[in-house]
């Protein structure tokens, strides 16, 4: 893997804390067919916190029109003290207790056991909900994503695929297998190629001298022709056509129009554009990709984890990682409370294990 164990463990704890940070600045505008990228700068302006390098301020009094989604004052500066729990971070938090029971040669029927085992249904949403109570009814794999289930392409199987990055550095084909066979519970299509291509974007994170030529490892292991990768290209593209974020995003937006605010292929776009342009900066990464709109927090996530792991948890902007606490708030069974440091300690053990 090419990286001594304590440059490891630094990158690893890098892109645990960045998927909290960068999903904690997306959550209270986690409603993208309100909260637009017009409506989200629109409230930076109102709050004066363009540019954006910490997380939300709070709504000044009387604001019309702002209202943030619930929950929002305990992710908002002033208000952090520890991770709000997310189903962003949840199935970051359940996948490595997955690897450590079953290793990396565990089934797509094990990954349903362990929902039915750790989740609370009312936790899970969209394809993941559909698919919980496809297996709580006895079906099985691949009836469990195809059952009445209209999410099947939406954003659900991309933002459980981190650990499978973190857990296989450098090797993005590997990665990109064990993300296939968690995803392929819930989803198919684009939202299978969207787990693939973002865990292999994780792994490739570790050791590609760019972003970009991250991005390219995890094309390479979707289909070419599948409309996640010619939406990515056309990200990569237009950014090296020298166009500004924002004349980039209103491209790729209307390439995408239709599919709606969940679904994976227009937020792998806003994911690609805010790790180009934000150009190997952790606070501008996240910002961007967040103020891009849609699916704020699980993209925010995403491009968390990836800037994480490739700038190292030492080298984080504290006003990240600080209000923190280095706790985590989460839904699954018997890991409310757990730190951060904890569960980066144990990916590391795993990446050992498995090498």
């Amino acid at each position: 893997m090419g990286l001594v164990h304590g440059e490891l463990a630094d990158r690893i704890l890098g892109g645990w804390t960045g998927r909290i940070a960068g999903n904690m600045l997306g959550k209270p505008v986690e409603q993208g067919d309100h909260w637009t990228r017009e409506r989200i700068d629109a409230y930076l302006r109102l709050t004066g916190a363009l540019p954006l390098t910490n997380y939300l301020p709070p709504p000044p009094p009387g604001a019309e029109g702002f209202a943030l989604r619930p929950g929002w004052e305990r992710c908002v500066r002033g208000g952090i003290n520890g991770s709000c729990r997310d189903d962003d971070v949840d199935w970051s938090v359940l996948n490595p207790h997955l690897l450590e029971q079953h290793g990396s040669s565990f089934t797509t029927e094990q990954v349903g056991e362990e929902w039915l085992l750790r989740l609370p249904y009312f936790q899970t949403f969209t394809a993941e909900r559909v698919a919980y109570r496809n297996l709580a009814n006895g079906l099985r794999p691949p009836l469990t994503a195809t059952r009445d289930n209209p999410y099947q392409e939406w954003i659900g199987a991309l933002i459980r695929a981190d650990v499978y990055g973190w857990t296989c550095p450098g090797d993005p084909r590997r990665a990109a297998s064990l993300a296939r066979r968690d995803a392929v519970l819930s989803h198919t299509g684009n939202g299978v190629y969207g787990a693939m291509w973002a865990a292999a974007l994780v792994a490739a994170a570790f050791t590609a001298p760019d972003v970009r030529s991250a991005l390219e490892a995890g094309l390479e292991r979707v289909p070419a022709g599948s409309r996640l990768a010619r939406t990515v290209r056309d990200a990569i593209a237009l950014h090296e056509a020298g166009l500004g974020w924002s004349e980039a995003l209103t491209e790729l937006a209307e390439r995408t129009a239709g599919l709606g605010w969940l679904h994976t292929v227009p937020n792998a776009a806003v994911l690609t554009a805010g790790l180009l342009y934000g150009e190997g900066d952790f606070s501008r990464t996240i910002a961007l990709t967040v103020r891009g709109g849609l699916d704020t927090d699980s993209t925010g996530a995403t491009a968390g984890s990836v800037a994480g792991v490739r700038c190292g948890a030492a080298a984080l902007p504290p006003q990240w990682s600080e209000p923190l606490r280095d706790r985590v708030s989460s839904a699954v069974f018997g890991y409310d409370g757990v730190r951060i440091t904890e569960l980066a300690e144990r990916t590391v053990r795993l990446v050992t294990r498995e090498g």
